[in-house]
Protein backbone atom coordinates (compact mmCIF):
# COMPACT_ATOMS: atom_id res chain seq x y z
CA UNK A 1 0.00 0.00 0.00
CA UNK A 2 2.90 2.35 0.75
CA UNK A 3 3.88 2.43 -2.91
CA UNK A 4 0.40 2.69 -4.49
CA UNK A 5 0.94 6.38 -5.20
CA UNK A 6 3.98 5.57 -7.34
CA UNK A 7 2.06 3.05 -9.44
CA UNK A 8 -0.89 5.43 -9.85
CA UNK A 9 1.29 8.36 -10.92
CA UNK A 10 3.29 6.15 -13.29
CA UNK A 11 0.09 5.06 -15.04
CA UNK A 12 -1.13 8.66 -15.33
CA UNK A 13 2.21 9.71 -16.84
CA UNK A 14 2.00 7.12 -19.61
CA UNK A 15 4.48 4.62 -18.20
CA UNK A 16 3.26 1.38 -19.73
CA UNK A 17 4.57 -1.06 -17.12
CA UNK A 18 6.57 -0.49 -13.95
CA UNK A 19 8.26 -2.21 -11.05
CA UNK A 20 9.30 -1.21 -7.54
CA UNK A 21 12.05 -3.03 -5.65
CA UNK A 22 12.88 -2.54 -1.99
CA UNK A 23 16.08 -3.97 -0.51
CA UNK A 24 16.53 -3.59 3.23
CA UNK A 25 19.40 -4.84 5.34
CA UNK A 26 20.81 -4.74 8.84
CA UNK A 27 24.37 -5.65 9.68
CA UNK A 28 26.90 -5.73 12.48
CA UNK A 29 30.68 -5.85 12.20
CA UNK A 30 33.07 -6.25 15.12
CA UNK A 31 36.86 -6.49 14.92
CA UNK A 32 39.42 -7.14 17.65
CA UNK A 33 43.07 -6.19 17.86
CA UNK A 34 45.25 -7.45 20.70
CA UNK A 35 42.27 -8.41 22.81
CA UNK A 36 40.52 -5.06 22.51
CA UNK A 37 37.52 -4.08 20.40
CA UNK A 38 38.99 -2.24 17.44
CA UNK A 39 35.69 -1.45 15.72
CA UNK A 40 32.01 -1.95 16.40
CA UNK A 41 29.78 -1.02 13.48
CA UNK A 42 26.03 -1.68 13.47
CA UNK A 43 24.31 -0.54 10.31
CA UNK A 44 20.94 -0.57 8.59
CA UNK A 45 20.07 0.54 5.09
CA UNK A 46 17.29 0.61 2.53
CA UNK A 47 17.54 0.88 -1.23
CA UNK A 48 14.57 1.74 -3.40
CA UNK A 49 14.66 1.09 -7.13
CA UNK A 50 11.92 1.82 -9.63
CA UNK A 51 11.96 0.75 -13.25
CA UNK A 52 9.41 1.47 -15.93
CA UNK A 53 8.82 1.13 -19.66
CA UNK A 54 8.08 4.44 -21.37
CA UNK A 55 7.58 4.53 -25.15
CA UNK A 56 9.24 1.13 -25.43
CA UNK A 57 12.38 2.07 -23.45
CA UNK A 58 13.35 1.19 -19.89
CA UNK A 59 14.04 3.98 -17.43
CA UNK A 60 15.14 3.55 -13.83
CA UNK A 61 16.01 5.33 -10.62
CA UNK A 62 17.76 4.16 -7.45
CA UNK A 63 17.60 5.98 -4.12
CA UNK A 64 18.24 5.32 -0.45
CA UNK A 65 15.26 7.52 0.48
CA UNK A 66 11.55 7.12 -0.15
CA UNK A 67 9.11 9.62 1.37
CA UNK A 68 5.84 11.36 0.52
CA UNK A 69 7.47 13.36 -2.28
CA UNK A 70 9.42 10.48 -3.81
CA UNK A 71 6.69 8.95 -6.00
CA UNK A 72 6.50 11.98 -8.26
CA UNK A 73 10.29 12.28 -8.47
CA UNK A 74 10.68 8.59 -9.29
CA UNK A 75 8.13 8.77 -12.12
CA UNK A 76 9.81 11.85 -13.58
CA UNK A 77 13.26 10.20 -13.44
CA UNK A 78 12.01 7.06 -15.19
CA UNK A 79 10.60 9.10 -18.07
CA UNK A 80 13.75 11.21 -18.36
CA UNK A 81 16.04 8.17 -18.33
CA UNK A 82 13.93 6.22 -20.80
CA UNK A 83 13.88 9.19 -23.17
CA UNK A 84 17.66 9.11 -23.68
CA UNK A 85 17.98 5.36 -24.31
CA UNK A 86 19.11 4.77 -27.89
CA UNK A 87 19.47 0.98 -28.18
CA UNK A 88 16.59 -1.18 -29.36
CA UNK A 89 17.03 -4.08 -26.93
CA UNK A 90 13.71 -5.63 -25.88
CA UNK A 91 12.76 -4.67 -22.32
CA UNK A 92 10.36 -6.31 -19.88
CA UNK A 93 8.53 -5.94 -16.61
CA UNK A 94 7.88 -9.57 -15.79
CA UNK A 95 4.30 -10.72 -15.16
CA UNK A 96 5.38 -13.65 -13.01
CA UNK A 97 6.29 -17.32 -13.29
CA UNK A 98 3.67 -20.06 -13.12
CA UNK A 99 5.30 -21.53 -10.03
CA UNK A 100 7.83 -20.38 -7.44
CA UNK A 101 9.64 -22.95 -5.34
CA UNK A 102 9.43 -22.13 -1.66
CA UNK A 103 12.96 -22.07 -0.29
CA UNK A 104 13.41 -20.54 3.14
CA UNK A 105 16.79 -20.77 4.83
CA UNK A 106 16.36 -17.64 6.98
CA UNK A 107 17.29 -18.57 10.54
CA UNK A 108 15.36 -16.59 13.16
CA UNK A 109 17.52 -18.05 15.94
CA UNK A 110 20.58 -16.18 14.69
CA UNK A 111 19.02 -12.87 15.72
CA UNK A 112 18.55 -14.15 19.27
CA UNK A 113 22.28 -14.70 19.86
CA UNK A 114 23.54 -11.95 22.16
CA UNK A 115 26.42 -9.65 21.26
CA UNK A 116 28.31 -11.00 24.29
CA UNK A 117 28.10 -14.53 22.89
CA UNK A 118 29.42 -13.36 19.53
CA UNK A 119 32.22 -11.43 21.21
CA UNK A 120 33.25 -14.34 23.41
CA UNK A 121 33.77 -16.49 20.31
CA UNK A 122 35.89 -13.71 18.83
CA UNK A 123 38.11 -13.42 21.91
CA UNK A 124 38.47 -17.19 21.92
CA UNK A 125 39.43 -17.24 18.25
CA UNK A 126 42.16 -14.64 18.72
CA UNK A 127 43.59 -16.44 21.75
CA UNK A 128 43.66 -19.86 20.12
CA UNK A 129 45.34 -18.64 16.93
CA UNK A 130 48.16 -17.23 19.05
CA UNK A 131 48.49 -20.37 21.21
CA UNK A 132 48.51 -22.99 18.46
CA UNK A 133 51.99 -22.38 17.07
CA UNK A 134 55.03 -20.51 18.40
CA UNK A 135 55.82 -19.29 14.90
CA UNK A 136 52.72 -17.10 14.95
CA UNK A 137 54.14 -13.70 15.88
CA UNK A 138 51.14 -11.49 15.26
CA UNK A 139 47.37 -11.65 14.86
CA UNK A 140 46.60 -9.27 12.01
CA UNK A 141 42.88 -9.29 12.62
CA UNK A 142 39.94 -11.25 13.88
CA UNK A 143 36.44 -10.20 13.03
CA UNK A 144 32.76 -11.03 13.06
CA UNK A 145 30.14 -9.92 10.55
CA UNK A 146 26.42 -10.55 10.56
CA UNK A 147 23.87 -9.48 7.97
CA UNK A 148 20.16 -9.89 7.39
CA UNK A 149 18.45 -8.79 4.18
CA UNK A 150 14.97 -8.67 2.66
CA UNK A 151 14.26 -8.18 -1.04
CA UNK A 152 10.74 -7.23 -2.14
CA UNK A 153 9.62 -6.90 -5.77
CA UNK A 154 6.27 -5.31 -6.67
CA UNK A 155 5.05 -4.47 -10.17
CA UNK A 156 2.10 -3.11 -12.12
CA UNK A 157 1.05 -6.64 -13.10
CA UNK A 158 0.23 -7.37 -9.46
CA UNK A 159 3.35 -9.44 -8.79
CA UNK A 160 4.64 -9.41 -5.21
CA UNK A 161 7.69 -11.43 -4.19
CA UNK A 162 9.66 -11.45 -0.93
CA UNK A 163 12.99 -13.16 -0.17
CA UNK A 164 14.78 -13.09 3.21
CA UNK A 165 18.34 -14.22 3.89
CA UNK A 166 20.76 -13.98 6.81
CA UNK A 167 24.25 -15.17 7.65
CA UNK A 168 27.30 -14.59 9.84
CA UNK A 169 31.04 -14.73 9.16
CA UNK A 170 34.00 -15.19 11.50
CA UNK A 171 37.43 -14.51 10.04
CA UNK A 172 41.02 -14.10 11.06
CA UNK A 173 44.47 -13.35 9.71
CA UNK A 174 47.86 -14.15 11.23
CA UNK A 175 51.58 -13.55 10.66
CA UNK A 176 54.17 -16.31 11.04
CA UNK A 177 57.97 -16.02 11.09
CA UNK A 178 60.72 -18.59 10.74
CA UNK A 179 64.28 -17.36 10.39
CA UNK A 180 64.10 -14.28 8.19
CA UNK A 181 61.00 -15.43 6.32
CA UNK A 182 57.64 -13.87 7.21
CA UNK A 183 54.31 -15.08 5.82
CA UNK A 184 50.65 -14.20 6.29
CA UNK A 185 47.53 -16.35 6.18
CA UNK A 186 43.78 -15.82 6.34
CA UNK A 187 40.63 -17.92 6.56
CA UNK A 188 36.95 -17.60 7.43
CA UNK A 189 33.91 -19.61 8.43
CA UNK A 190 30.32 -18.68 7.65
CA UNK A 191 26.75 -19.90 7.90
CA UNK A 192 23.54 -18.97 9.68
CA UNK A 193 23.41 -21.66 12.37
CA UNK A 194 25.50 -20.25 15.20
CA UNK A 195 25.51 -23.57 17.07
CA UNK A 196 27.54 -25.17 14.27
CA UNK A 197 30.40 -22.66 14.36
CA UNK A 198 33.59 -24.34 15.60
CA UNK A 199 36.20 -21.90 16.92
CA UNK A 200 38.88 -24.59 17.19
CA UNK A 201 38.43 -25.64 13.58
CA UNK A 202 38.74 -22.08 12.25
CA UNK A 203 41.76 -21.27 14.45
CA UNK A 204 43.56 -24.42 13.28
CA UNK A 205 42.79 -23.60 9.66
CA UNK A 206 44.13 -20.04 9.95
CA UNK A 207 47.34 -21.24 11.62
CA UNK A 208 47.84 -24.06 9.09
CA UNK A 209 47.25 -21.66 6.19
CA UNK A 210 49.86 -19.28 7.64
CA UNK A 211 52.70 -21.53 8.80
CA UNK A 212 52.48 -23.86 5.78
CA UNK A 213 53.87 -21.04 3.65
CA UNK A 214 57.10 -20.91 5.63
CA UNK A 215 60.18 -22.52 4.16
CA UNK A 216 59.02 -22.16 0.58
CA UNK A 217 61.31 -21.45 -2.37
CA UNK A 218 61.13 -21.30 -6.13
CA UNK A 219 60.99 -24.52 -8.11
CA UNK A 220 62.53 -25.01 -11.53
CA UNK A 221 60.55 -23.46 -14.37
CA UNK A 222 58.83 -26.29 -16.21
CA UNK A 223 55.52 -27.90 -17.16
CA UNK A 224 54.14 -29.96 -14.26
CA UNK A 225 51.28 -32.26 -13.44
CA UNK A 226 49.35 -30.51 -10.73
CA UNK A 227 46.73 -30.73 -8.04
CA UNK A 228 44.71 -27.54 -7.78
CA UNK A 229 43.27 -26.72 -4.33
CA UNK A 230 39.57 -26.03 -3.84
CA UNK A 231 40.32 -22.29 -3.67
CA UNK A 232 42.16 -22.37 -7.00
CA UNK A 233 39.45 -24.50 -8.65
CA UNK A 234 36.87 -21.99 -7.37
CA UNK A 235 38.76 -19.09 -8.91
CA UNK A 236 39.11 -20.78 -12.30
CA UNK A 237 35.53 -22.11 -12.22
CA UNK A 238 34.09 -18.65 -11.62
CA UNK A 239 35.97 -17.24 -14.60
CA UNK A 240 35.13 -20.16 -16.88
CA UNK A 241 31.41 -20.30 -16.09
CA UNK A 242 31.31 -16.55 -16.70
CA UNK A 243 31.67 -17.48 -20.37
CA UNK A 244 28.13 -18.90 -20.23
CA UNK A 245 26.67 -15.38 -19.97
CA UNK A 246 24.26 -15.22 -22.92
CA UNK A 247 24.98 -11.53 -23.52
CA UNK A 248 28.69 -12.23 -24.04
CA UNK A 249 27.80 -15.13 -26.33
CA UNK A 250 25.52 -12.87 -28.38
CA UNK A 251 28.33 -10.32 -28.67
CA UNK A 252 30.78 -13.05 -29.77
CA UNK A 253 33.01 -12.21 -26.81
CA UNK A 254 32.65 -15.53 -24.97
CA UNK A 255 34.74 -18.69 -24.96
CA UNK A 256 31.44 -20.59 -25.36
CA UNK A 257 30.20 -19.08 -28.64
CA UNK A 258 28.57 -21.87 -30.65
CA UNK A 259 29.50 -24.45 -28.01
CA UNK A 260 26.05 -25.35 -26.64
CA UNK A 261 25.75 -29.13 -26.57
CA UNK A 262 29.46 -29.52 -27.25
CA UNK A 263 32.43 -30.61 -25.16
CA UNK A 264 34.02 -27.71 -23.28
CA UNK A 265 35.66 -29.61 -20.41
CA UNK A 266 36.82 -33.03 -19.27
CA UNK A 267 34.07 -35.60 -18.74
CA UNK A 268 34.99 -35.41 -15.05
CA UNK A 269 33.49 -31.92 -14.88
CA UNK A 270 29.86 -31.32 -13.92
CA UNK A 271 28.94 -27.81 -12.78
CA UNK A 272 25.44 -26.74 -11.71
CA UNK A 273 23.96 -23.49 -10.45
CA UNK A 274 21.80 -24.45 -7.44
CA UNK A 275 19.80 -21.48 -6.07
CA UNK A 276 17.26 -23.90 -4.57
CA UNK A 277 19.83 -25.73 -2.45
CA UNK A 278 19.41 -25.22 1.30
CA UNK A 279 22.25 -22.74 1.75
CA UNK A 280 22.53 -19.16 2.97
CA UNK A 281 22.56 -18.18 -0.73
CA UNK A 282 19.13 -19.69 -1.47
CA UNK A 283 17.02 -17.63 -3.86
CA UNK A 284 13.59 -18.49 -5.24
CA UNK A 285 13.48 -15.69 -7.82
CA UNK A 286 15.97 -13.52 -9.65
CA UNK A 287 16.14 -9.72 -9.66
CA UNK A 288 13.58 -9.53 -12.48
CA UNK A 289 11.08 -11.71 -10.62
CA UNK A 290 11.68 -14.86 -12.68
CA UNK A 291 11.50 -18.12 -10.73
CA UNK A 292 14.90 -19.73 -10.25
CA UNK A 293 15.67 -23.41 -10.75
CA UNK A 294 18.70 -25.60 -10.35
CA UNK A 295 20.40 -25.41 -13.71
CA UNK A 296 23.14 -27.67 -15.13
CA UNK A 297 25.74 -25.57 -16.93
CA UNK A 298 28.33 -28.22 -17.76
CA UNK A 299 27.47 -31.92 -17.44
CA UNK A 300 30.17 -34.54 -17.93
CA UNK A 301 32.12 -31.95 -19.89
CA UNK A 302 29.24 -30.95 -22.21
CA UNK A 303 27.92 -27.35 -22.16
CA UNK A 304 24.23 -27.58 -21.26
CA UNK A 305 22.93 -24.02 -20.86
CA UNK A 306 23.69 -20.35 -21.20
CA UNK A 307 22.73 -17.95 -18.39
CA UNK A 308 19.76 -15.81 -19.45
CA UNK A 309 17.87 -12.77 -18.25
CA UNK A 310 14.63 -11.61 -19.89
CA UNK A 311 16.28 -9.48 -22.57
CA UNK A 312 18.96 -11.93 -23.69
CA UNK A 313 16.43 -14.76 -23.63
CA UNK A 314 14.10 -12.81 -25.93
CA UNK A 315 16.96 -12.24 -28.37
CA UNK A 316 17.54 -16.00 -28.60
CA UNK A 317 13.85 -16.87 -28.65
CA UNK A 318 13.98 -18.80 -25.37
CA UNK A 319 12.72 -18.28 -21.82
CA UNK A 320 14.82 -16.71 -19.09
CA UNK A 321 16.27 -19.32 -16.74
CA UNK A 322 16.25 -16.98 -13.74
CA UNK A 323 19.71 -15.42 -13.77
CA UNK A 324 18.79 -11.75 -14.17
CA UNK A 325 20.76 -9.43 -11.92
CA UNK A 326 19.78 -5.75 -11.75
CA UNK A 327 22.52 -3.31 -10.86
CA UNK A 328 22.32 0.37 -10.04
CA UNK A 329 20.17 1.26 -13.05
CA UNK A 330 18.02 -0.26 -15.74
CA UNK A 331 20.89 -2.39 -17.00
CA UNK A 332 20.27 -6.07 -16.32
CA UNK A 333 23.20 -8.48 -16.34
CA UNK A 334 23.37 -12.14 -15.34
CA UNK A 335 24.85 -13.90 -12.36
CA UNK A 336 25.03 -17.32 -10.76
CA UNK A 337 23.49 -17.85 -7.32
CA UNK A 338 25.22 -20.96 -5.91
CA UNK A 339 27.70 -22.60 -8.24
CA UNK A 340 28.68 -26.17 -7.43
CA UNK A 341 31.16 -28.52 -9.09
CA UNK A 342 30.29 -32.16 -8.52
CA UNK A 343 32.80 -33.92 -6.26
CA UNK A 344 34.59 -37.17 -7.05
CA UNK A 345 35.44 -40.08 -4.80
CA UNK A 346 39.18 -39.69 -4.16
CA UNK A 347 40.65 -37.99 -1.11
CA UNK A 348 43.22 -35.24 -1.41
CA UNK A 349 45.99 -37.65 -0.40
CA UNK A 350 44.86 -40.02 -3.14
CA UNK A 351 45.09 -37.15 -5.64
CA UNK A 352 48.68 -36.49 -4.52
CA UNK A 353 49.49 -40.19 -4.89
CA UNK A 354 48.01 -40.23 -8.40
CA UNK A 355 50.10 -37.24 -9.47
CA UNK A 356 53.28 -38.77 -8.07
CA UNK A 357 55.61 -35.90 -8.88
CA UNK A 358 54.34 -32.42 -9.62
CA UNK A 359 53.00 -29.35 -7.87
CA UNK A 360 50.12 -28.56 -5.53
CA UNK A 361 48.84 -25.06 -6.35
CA UNK A 362 47.01 -23.59 -3.35
CA UNK A 363 46.53 -19.95 -4.32
CA UNK A 364 46.42 -17.79 -7.44
CA UNK A 365 46.27 -14.01 -7.52
CA UNK A 366 45.59 -11.28 -10.04
CA UNK A 367 42.78 -12.77 -12.14
CA UNK A 368 41.51 -9.35 -13.20
CA UNK A 369 44.84 -8.36 -14.69
CA UNK A 370 46.25 -11.81 -15.43
CA UNK A 371 43.36 -13.38 -17.37
CA UNK A 372 42.28 -12.49 -20.90
CA UNK A 373 38.54 -13.37 -20.91
CA UNK A 374 38.36 -13.45 -24.72
CA UNK A 375 41.23 -15.88 -25.29
CA UNK A 376 41.19 -17.63 -21.92
CA UNK A 377 44.95 -17.19 -21.54
CA UNK A 378 46.16 -16.55 -17.99
CA UNK A 379 49.37 -15.82 -16.12
CA UNK A 380 48.97 -15.57 -12.34
CA UNK A 381 51.14 -15.19 -9.27
CA UNK A 382 50.83 -18.34 -7.20
CA UNK A 383 51.88 -20.25 -4.13
CA UNK A 384 51.81 -23.94 -3.35
CA UNK A 385 53.93 -27.01 -2.64
CA UNK A 386 56.00 -29.60 -4.42
CA UNK A 387 54.59 -33.11 -4.72
CA UNK A 388 57.31 -35.76 -4.62
CA UNK A 389 56.66 -39.49 -4.70
CA UNK A 390 52.98 -38.85 -4.04
CA UNK A 391 53.57 -36.71 -0.95
CA UNK A 392 53.50 -32.95 -0.35
CA UNK A 393 57.00 -31.77 0.59
CA UNK A 394 58.34 -28.21 0.73
CA UNK A 395 56.47 -24.99 -0.01
CA UNK A 396 56.76 -22.98 -3.22
CA UNK A 397 57.33 -19.25 -3.13
CA UNK A 398 57.34 -16.52 -5.80
CA UNK A 399 56.08 -18.61 -8.70
CA UNK A 400 53.75 -17.92 -11.64
CA UNK A 401 51.36 -20.36 -13.29
CA UNK A 402 50.17 -19.86 -16.84
CA UNK A 403 47.99 -21.58 -19.40
CA UNK A 404 44.57 -21.36 -21.01
CA UNK A 405 41.18 -21.84 -19.32
CA UNK A 406 39.79 -24.05 -22.08
CA UNK A 407 42.88 -26.25 -22.06
CA UNK A 408 42.90 -26.38 -18.27
CA UNK A 409 39.30 -27.60 -17.94
CA UNK A 410 39.80 -30.12 -20.71
CA UNK A 411 42.94 -31.45 -19.01
CA UNK A 412 41.32 -32.24 -15.64
CA UNK A 413 41.73 -35.97 -15.08
CA UNK A 414 40.25 -36.30 -11.59
CA UNK A 415 38.27 -34.32 -9.03
CA UNK A 416 38.48 -34.95 -5.32
CA UNK A 417 35.93 -35.73 -2.63
CA UNK A 418 36.99 -32.73 -0.53
CA UNK A 419 34.31 -30.18 -1.53
CA UNK A 420 34.53 -26.82 0.23
CA UNK A 421 31.86 -24.11 0.38
CA UNK A 422 32.95 -20.51 -0.14
CA UNK A 423 31.40 -17.25 1.02
CA UNK A 424 31.27 -16.14 -2.63
CA UNK A 425 28.46 -18.65 -3.27
CA UNK A 426 30.47 -21.52 -4.71
CA UNK A 427 31.32 -25.07 -3.74
CA UNK A 428 34.00 -27.21 -5.34
CA UNK A 429 36.63 -29.91 -4.73
CA UNK A 430 40.33 -30.12 -5.53
CA UNK A 431 41.28 -31.39 -8.99
CA UNK A 432 44.17 -32.88 -10.97
CA UNK A 433 45.28 -31.26 -14.23
CA UNK A 434 47.57 -33.02 -16.70
CA UNK A 435 49.86 -30.06 -17.06
CA UNK A 436 50.33 -26.46 -16.07
CA UNK A 437 53.27 -24.17 -16.83
CA UNK A 438 55.10 -23.00 -13.70
CA UNK A 439 57.67 -20.21 -13.87
CA UNK A 440 60.13 -20.24 -11.00
CA UNK A 441 63.89 -20.03 -11.18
Amino acid sequence: MKYDKFFALAKEAGIEECEFTVATSTSLEITLFHGEIDSYSPNSSSTFMARGIYKGKMGAIVSDVYNKDSAELFVKAIIENASVIENDDPVFIFKGSEKYHKINTFNKELEKISVDQKLNKLYELERKIKELDKRIIEIQMVGFEEASSTLTILNSHGLKLVQKNNHFVYYGGAVAKEGEQVKTGFDMAFGNDFSKFDVDELAKSIVKETVSKLGGYQCESSTYRAVLSQDVVKTFMSAYVGSADAEDVQKNSSLFVGKLGQKVASKKITIEDKPLAKTVFAKSFDDEGVATRNLPIIKNGILQNYLYNLTTAAKDGVQSNGHGSVGGGSKVSTTTWYLEMKAGKKTLDELFAEVGNGVYITEVQGMHAGLNPRSGNFSLQSTGFMIENGKVTHGLDIITVSGNLVDLFNSITEVGSDSKEFASGMKCPSAIVKKIVVSGK
